[in-house]
């Protein structure tokens, strides 16, 4: 797309394989991120993880930890994690400083009662749903912002108004029920397999192989309808936590 000399110019300038003073602080206050795993076969999952200010611990300037709470039984990161060590982790901070911190990382399984052994000022927390099973530590490989331009700014509802979270729970209404209808139409589909689990689908038909000088042309003719409506480049970025 004609980016090279930015997204050099990004790694360069942005991307750290630490995580610097300003972005440990940043960590210590969020209380929630987003969290990408794969498995063997590399295929993907997404998940969300919450908790109070200070959840994410950071060791030091390469290692960080999060609790894992009770959950659904599924353990699908923690599955992914077992197979490829792999994550990538986007903390959000909607509320304050909209904006947005990229970690990438090796990380590895610790018991929580191995985990308080190595750090005993780990807190207890009071609310039994909350209290971690397992500690999921990362190794950080890189670190680099996330920009403000796209992520907007929300607010905080009074606790009267949203009502108390219900951390750890069974109770299938306070979990969201059947919200998307799955579980109610359950009867009428055959059960879910996984993809090795599941015959072997007929081979595609296998498509035309292109031209390649049509190919060219082509991405020739996007290049330039995208460097025609591209702004003009505003100059060298240093950022939130540079």
């Amino acid at each position: 797309m004609g980016t090279t000399d930015r997204a050099d110019r990004f790694y360069r300038d942005q991307v750290l394989d630490h995580l610097n003073s300003r972005m440990r602080e940043f960590v210590g206050r969020q209380e929630m991120f987003f969290l990408a795993t794969a498995d063997g076969n590399g295929e993907c999952d997404s998940t969300f993880r919450a908790g109070p200010p200070g959840f994410v611990r950071v060791l030091d300037e390469r290692t960080l930890i999060y609790p894992e709470y009770r959950g659904n039984g599924v353990l699908a990161s923690l599955g992914n994690l077992s197979e490829n060590p792999r994550l990538g982790i986007l903390f959000v901070d909607f509320l304050r400083d909209r904006i947005g911190l990229h970690v990438n990382g090796r990380a590895w399984v610790v018991p929580d009662e191995e985990m308080r052994v190595r750090h005993p000022d780990l807190p207890v927390d009071p609310v039994p749903g909350r209290r971690a099973q397992l500690w999921v530590a990362v190794e950080v490989e890189e670190a680099y912002i996330h920009c403000a331009k796209h992520i907007p700014h929300l607010q905080k509802v009074p606790r009267q108004e949203r009502g108390d979270r219900a951390w750890g729970t069974d109770d299938m209404k306070r979990k969201g029920g059947d919200f998307f209808g799955a579980a109610a139409e359950a009867a009428e589909r055959a059960p879910y397999r996984r993809r090795e689990e599941a015959p072997a689908a007929p081979a595609p038909a296998r498509p035309r192989t292109p031209d390649p000088s049509s190919f060219q042309e082509e991405a020739e003719r996007v290049l330039a309808l995208v460097q025609q409506r591209a702004p003009a480049d505003p100059g060298e970025f240093r950022g939130w936590f540079g």
